[in-house]
């Protein structure tokens, strides 16, 4: 993590088109992220909506801003409660015997102490729970607990 940014990198033992489709098909990230009416599209503006168990309840409002497949995706990520505008970008390479996957959501310096809380917060679910059991589950399809 820096001041601005949560940085995650991390290697899937798949080939890139496998990874690519799980970032960029709205049934699948429903399945290891969260319910969305995502379309790999620039320009298309799509939501989140968490579930009880991801313990908040707020509509998370995403519009599409690079689609370079299969090696890139970004959009914004606002969540009016928070007013904290911010961008996920995901970077694929190939590598031997997979993929390398890397996480930049950046743009939380803009809200002083509140924007450092949030970055702290999201860093922990994309770098654990997100990135390193979810998304490795629905690749290997196993269930998602």
């Amino acid at each position: 993590m820096t001041e601005d940014s949560i940085i995650v990198e991390i290697f899937y033992p798949h080939p890139v088109s496998k990874v690519w489709d799980a970032l960029v098909d709205s049934e699948s990230l429903a399945v290891w992220l969260m319910p969305n009416d995502f379309v790999p599209q620039v320009g298309h503006r799509f939501t989140f909506q968490p579930s009880e168990q991801q313990g908040w309840s707020g509509l998370i409002e995403c519009q599409v801003t690079e689609v370079d497949p299969p090696k890139r995706v970004s959009y914004t990520w606002y969540n009016a409660p928070s007013k904290l505008d911010t961008l996920v970008t995901f970077s694929l390479d190939a590598a031997q015997g997979g993929t390398n996957l890397r996480l930049e959501h950046t743009g939380f310096e803009s809200a002083g102490q509140a924007g450092m809380s949030i970055r702290d917060m999201l860093g922990k679910g994309w770098n654990s729970r997100v990135l390193r059991e979810k998304l490795p589950a629905f690749l290997d399809g196993r269930p998602i607990t």
